[in-house]
């Protein structure tokens, strides 16, 4: 039974997971994305499966996926790395795995950059979903899966992101940026995280001081990143000295509004 369970899951992993060419928007970002990644970098993607799509809905966002981008040095160092892979992501069917950048080429995406990490406290973060490649989830819960069918689930505005968290929470790992954001709890680094004020007596009679709680990983999804005040968004046209003077234009009719 768990075998035959297991098989089924798999299936509707497979079928979730499918890229729809048809539904990737038309506007993609610059080829030059690459060039601009460092390690510790979030890449966000919007991606064109079934799944992507409930993603998108529930968290009413663009995004839908996220990787982290750790470089080709802390790939290669591992043993199944291969030439060209540079990114480390959740997926529903394989688990967490290593993957180029050609995985992602044609979708919108978006680079996310934590600010004041030092050279220690990147290389724990790497070391942290490096040492997680291989793992995979449990995909015997078809009721989880199920979840993901409806492409417009029928979901008050309030409960969507919890619908995301429910269930018994391996497939909920696999889409919920729940590697990455373990990653970045590990050494310390809020994304959005629940604030708090506390008396500070020490201080003074009547001090407060602000203090922060960290949020449940599972409850984290890919657009947190992109709306996190500690990241930074980086558009490499922007980076790499641009100049709207420099720009060439063509003109066609119907361009311009007509008074």
């Amino acid at each position: 039974m768990s075998n035959m369970l297991e098989k089924c899951g798999y299936s509707l992993s497979c079928w979730l997971s499918r890229p729809r060419p048809w539904h990737q928007a038309e506007i993609r970002i610059e080829h030059d994305v690459l060039a601009n990644l460092e390690p510790g970098d979030v890449l966000l993607v919007e991606g064109s499966s079934r799944l992507s799509t409930v993603i998108k809905y529930l968290t009413q966002s663009t995004w839908s996926h996220a990787a982290l981008y750790v470089g080709k040095a802390a790939c290669l160092e591992l043993v199944e790395a291969r030439r060209g892979e540079c990114f480390i992501e959740a997926d529903l069917v394989e688990g967490v795995r290593m993957v180029g950048f050609e995985e992602y080429e044609g979708h919108p995406l978006r680079i996310c950059r934590p600010v004041g990490l030092n050279i220690d406290e990147v290389e724990r973060l790497i070391a942290s979903v490096c040492g997680r490649v291989g793992q995979r989830y449990d995909l015997r819960n078809i009721i989880d899966l199920a979840r993901y069918l409806l492409p417009l689930p029928p979901v008050p505005a309030p409960w969507r992101r919890r619908m995301l968290s429910l269930g018994s929470g391996d497939p909920t790992r696999a889409i919920c940026s729940t590697l990455i954001a373990q990653a970045f709890q590990s050494v310390n680094y809020p994304i959005l995280p629940i604030a708090e004020w506390q008396d500070d007596t020490r201080r003074c009679h009547g001090c407060r001081r602000r203090v922060l709680q960290r949020r449940h990983y599972s409850l984290f999804t890919p657009r947190d990143f992109d709306l996190s005040p500690y990241f930074e968004i980086v558009k490499p046209v922007l980076v790499n000295g641009f100049g709207h003077r420099r720009l060439i234009w063509r003109e066609t009719k119907g361009d311009l509004l007509q008074p």
